[in-house]
């Protein structure tokens, strides 16, 4: 077997500076394949050239919740939200046909063992590209992660998932098994925040992606696997030079400056469903 290099990225969000900045990074790093989670769309105003670098650059490409969204048809369109309704027809008119039915079809999983791991890849989880498990979640959500459903290759229980769709990256153990997100490249944020004990915005707005190395298709535990994680600073500012064509342009600034998540609100109400009162910590 061959030892290789694999660079994972998830949730470019239409974001063609961070894309392009990660790329470049990936390349000075002599990494031998690069694999995509999904999320190419959305939030920004690059989708179109975005879907077009990771066509032309990485070998395993994933279908996330916002290339479906915003690449199908809505025969219910009438009866969403009129502010969904916009967010649908402004994306779909950033995005040829072609690119749309490209979208549509991409796969929802990947799996290949690596030295002697077997190791999932999904945008979110094994059973829908929608819900969020993100790391202060219950073990047994955790666990769920590395569960086979009818969206899998195998019927096997995973050994390490690796997915996207939180924007976050992060990486736990549990039961022999690991379970990582390798964060966003063109929308990362944290969810833990408070002004008063936060650090420089930096630590978290870079684009993010991770490294895994390993022998590539060998079942066997005879040689070293390992887990990077990278961040990556672009200009921000470039990526925002054109923000008044963008339908959700105060929202998409303040992720991208901020390094929040646009309704810190509902992130606060999820915590607290878990027993987590953010503002206390």
């Amino acid at each position: 077997m061959i030892k290789i290099k694999i660079a994972i990225i998830s949730d470019i969000h239409g974001n063609l500076e961070a894309l392009k900045a990660t790329l470049k990074d990936i390349k000075n790093k002599n990494i031998d394949k690069i694999y995509c989670l999904g999320d190419i769309v959305a939030k920004g105003t690059h989708p179109e050239e975005c879907v077009k670098l990771v066509r032309e650059n990485c070998e395993i490409v994933l279908r996330g919740n916002c290339d479906r969204n915003f690449s199908l048809e809505h025969k219910d369109m009438e009866n969403l939200p009129k502010i969904e309704q916009k967010r649908i027809n402004w994306n779909q008119s950033l995005l040829t046909k072609e690119t749309r039915e490209y979208l549509q079809n991409l796969p929802f999983s990947l799996e290949f063992y690596m030295s002697g791991s077997l190791i999932r890849m999904f945008h979110a989880t094994p059973k829908s590209d929608m819900v969020a498990v993100i790391n202060y979640d219950s073990i047994i959500k955790k666990l769920e992660m590395f569960y086979p459903s009818d969206k899998m290759a195998s019927n096997k229980i995973a050994d390490v998932v690796i997915y996207g769709h939180l924007h976050q990256q992060f990486m736990d153990k549990l039961y022999n098994k690991t379970l990582i997100n390798v964060g966003s490249v063109g929308n990362a944020f944290d969810v833990i925040r408070n002004l008063k004990k936060d650090s420089n915005v930096l630590e978290t707005t870079r684009s993010n992606y991770l490294i895994l190395e390993g022998d590539y298709g060998s079942m066997e535990y005879n040689s070293d696997i390992s887990f990077q994680f990278v961040k990556v600073p672009y200009d921000i500012d470039k990526e925002l030079e054109n923000e008044e064509i963008n339908l959700e342009k105060e929202d998409y600034r303040y992720e991208l400056k901020e390094g929040m998540y646009r309704d810190m609100t509902k992130i606060q109400n999820n915590f607290k469903n878990i027993g987590i009162d953010v503002d206390k910590i």
